[in-house]
């Protein structure tokens, strides 16, 4: 009996290792094994380039005819940026196919499958499913609803505090949490700060660590009243996109705009309306969102049901205050039986912190 846990969980590890590269293509890895040997592995790089599939044929060259291929997404099936790759199995003569789990791509799903199982190829469906769904938590999401996935990042007290009463912030967390911060920053495609943020820390909202990618910055800025001398304005170390309310400063705009700068007005009248924000960022191909913001901005897309995932940083200190702000304020709810539940909750020790995740589960 061939040991597939143990081949897949190869392809798993070849396909995590690209995190942050493929978006808002999924992450995929490969496998290709004859005789008990490895003869191929692959994982895709890049969208637009060739997938995991078609790296591990090439590497495995004749040696994939007759072996079993192990991917850890159902192979496409459609002509895209590249070739079908279930096509591309079938001519390499393997045998077995390997599937941790289906493509939720209306368009591929089962097709994939169908292709294989139709020229007289196995097809073993299943194994390692629940880690190869989760790591592909974002596509799963974006592929669907054309939306992106959304977490909710955020460093705190013991107390839930992001600062002081006189605002001081830095640092809650160890330098250990603040590098694996830089990590999630760069696994998403666009990082959103609320203007206040931005006017009081002048902050880069880049990525820190070598090899990073620098997200899309997103501001919220309800009247456009953010400085001219911030650096996500002038640095142009990545792009940033202000999202602001129907109550603009025309002016304003047009000299941001003139700066390299998107501003997109929402239909709110007082505020960015977040349902918007998401909204435009999926018609723009922006499949991950990182939010970073205060504790009105955190409570308006939580209020909104727009929190797909929460990444909570706890420091082991106690500030106290009842003017020290939290992360997460708003209208708050009336009653315990309507709190947001967060769901498959794991904790994770990080130097001194905590890291807390979560995923949202809201009341209908």
């Amino acid at each position: 009996m061939p040991n597939h846990e143990f081949y897949m969980e190869l392809a798993l590890k070849n396909a995590q290792a690209m995190k942050g590269q493929t978006d808002p293509n999924p992450l995929v890895g490969s496998v290709i094994v004859n005789n008990n040997r490895i003869v191929g592995v692959g994982a895709h790089l890049k969208a637009g380039e060739p997938h995991a599939e078609i790296h591990a044929i090439r590497m495995a060259g004749d040696k994939a005819r007759g072996g079993t291929i192990y991917v850890t997404l159902e192979p496409c099936s459609h002509h895209g940026r590249t070739g079908p790759c279930a096509v591309a199995i079938v001519e390499a003569g393997i045998k077995t196919v390997v599937i941790a789990t289906l493509d939720p791509n209306p368009i591929v799903s089962g097709n994939g499958v169908k292709i294989l199982e139709e020229a007289g190829i196995e097809v073993v469906l299943g194994i390692l499913e629940e880690p190869s769904r989760i790591m592909n938590e974002v596509f799963n999401k974006y592929i669907v609803t054309k939306t992106p996935f959304v977490t909710l990042k955020a460093g705190i007290t013991l107390d839930g505090k992001i600062a002081s009463h006189s605002s001081d912030s830095k640092w809650i967390t160890s330098e250990k949490a603040r590098h694996d911060v830089h990590q999630l920053r760069n696994e998403n495609m666009a990082i959103l700060v609320g203007v206040n943020t931005v006017i009081a820390d002048n902050p880069e909202l880049t990525t820190r660590i070598p090899n990073g990618r620098n997200p899309l910055r997103i501001v919220l800025d309800s009247t456009l009243k953010i400085s001219l001398d911030r650096k996500v304005i002038t640095d142009r170390l990545a792009d940033t996109w202000i999202f602001t309310s129907a109550n603009f400063d025309a002016e304003k705009k047009a000299l941001l705009e003139s700066m390299g700068i998107s501003v997109f007005p929402t239909t709110g009248l007082t505020h960015v309306n977040p349902t918007e924000v998401v909204r435009i960022l999926g018609e723009r191909g922006i499949s991950s969102l990182l939010i970073e913001g205060g504790g009105t901005i955190n409570a308006a897309f939580l209020e909104n049901k727009l929190i797909d995932k929460t990444v909570i940083y706890i420091a082991p200190k106690l500030i106290g205050g009842q003017q020290a702000p939290t992360f997460l304020e708003g209208s708050g709810i009336d009653k315990m039986g309507d709190a947001v539940e967060l769901l498959d909750a794991d904790i994770i020790k990080i130097g001194k912190d905590f890291k807390f995740v979560g995923y949202p589960r809201y009341k209908n």
